[in-house]
């Protein structure tokens, strides 16, 4: 039976973290995944250029950028291992990144060098990768956890679980971290798919079909919850990175309100140009702001037809209901087989908030995607993965 100070199940962004951190102390450690190649998730990431952190992210911007039954939980993480730490190492590695939008930070060449970096650190630390590795059942006995896997048996007295959600299982994805902590006692949060496109019914089809893969940027709001981001028309419903965004916060059955053309009076610009277009057919007159597809479904749904100059105020006043206040119902989402994330897992009660240890099983940790916090889109969920796996190996 091999026995190792440390044993990590789960070779992602969270696992590699602990892991080379485990390693740096000085200490015997064994990273476990169930897949051919570690940092999947990491390599298709951001189309291939991984989104790895986000430089906006900070002790402020934090509490409203991720989603939890404690949002303050990720604080004390966060505050220890920043974006900018994770700049300074790729800095140091040598690899080239740019920021894309709001804070995103993107490589500039692939984000296997990312993956890269991380094994060659992993090795440096002295660490163990063990892949193609099953984890059949997980045991404890007095101090220690004894691991039944294909590669034999394994011991620790220290078991970290970095296995992730459920999003994209063609990748390996799994329910093996929550089934670990129930295992051991501990309580879950609901999980569901999140920053995922949502589908429409097929009566909404209908309308939404011939403008797939025409894009727009929209406001979109869910309650009080508003983001400012491209929407994209698919076949099966609504994606873009405003729909991605707002689905974390969206239920079965909710309505969604969209904005078209955020920051403009659509009334207004219909009126003036009037006097000068009035020839012109209602919806060529509002493809002048809007995508011509979208213009005309825009039309189309308020009834209205014509020119413009046979639409007096009150009516382009109810058109613009539908360009600035357009009332939207999915009927679901693509689920796990697109979600980039999971949200919810395993209870933040359950965890101590500076080393991510179960407070009820002493030596478990849980890091990364398996515990109940989850980023907004545009690296926030890395710099968890990073912050958490670096406090849980230096513990």
């Amino acid at each position: 039976m091999m026995r190792f100070d440390a044993i990590i199940i789960g070779a992602g962004a969270a696992g590699l973290m602990a892991a080379i951190e485990t390693g740096r102390s000085g200490r015997s450690v064994c990273l476990i995944d169930h897949t051919a190649r570690p940092g999947e998730k990491i390599r298709i990431s951001g189309g291939g250029r991984c989104n790895f952190t986000n430089r906006e992210l900070d002790h402020l911007t934090a509490r409203d950028r991720f989603l939890s039954q404690n949002p303050r939980f990720a604080l004390s993480a966060l505050s220890r291992y920043s974006p900018q730490d994770f700049i300074n190492r790729l800095d140091r590695a040598g690899i080239a990144w740019h920021e894309k939008h709001k804070g995103q930070l993107f490589c500039d060449g692939k984000a296997s060098q990312i993956v890269d970096m991380l094994c060659r650190d992993l090795r440096e630390a002295g660490g163990t990768l063990m892949l193609e590795t099953t984890v059949d059942a997980v045991t404890r006995e007095g101090t220690d956890f004894h691991l039944a896997t294909s590669q034999g048996p394994l011991t620790t007295p220290k078991l970290v679980i970095a296995t992730g959600g459920k999003s994209i299982p063609k990748m390996g994805a799994t329910g093996f971290g929550y089934k670990i902590a129930e295992q051991f006692g501990l309580s879950l949060t609901d999980t569901r798919p999140a920053l995922v496109p949502l589908t429409f019914a097929e009566q909404e089809l209908v309308k939404t079909k011939p403008l797939a893969g025409t894009a727009t940027p929209v406001s979109i709001q869910h309650n009080k919850t508003r983001f400012e981001e491209d929407l994209l028309f698919t076949h099966r419903g609504l994606s873009g990175p405003a729909i991605l965004q707002i689905s974390s916060y969206w239920r079965d059955g909710d309505p969604l309100t969209l904005d078209l053309l955020p920051g403009q009076d659509i009334a207004i610009l219909l009126a003036e140009q009037r006097q000068e277009k009035g020839r012109m057919a209602l919806h060529n007159a509002l493809a002048r702001w809007l995508p011509d597809k979208i213009a005309a479904l825009a039309v189309a749904e308020s009834g209205l037809t014509g020119r413009l100059a046979d639409q007096n105020n009150a009516k382009l006043d109810h058109l613009a209901t539908y360009v600035h206040k357009w009332q939207i119902k999915p009927v679901g989402s693509e689920g796990y087989r697109t979600a980039e994330v999971t949200l919810g897992g395993v209870s933040t009660k359950e965890l101590d908030a500076k080393t991510l240890e179960a407070k009820s099983q002493p030596g478990l940790f849980f890091i990364g995607e398996v515990v109940d916090v989850t980023g907004w889109l545009g690296g926030y969920n890395f710099q968890w993965a990073w912050a958490s796996g670096f406090a849980a190996g230096r513990a």
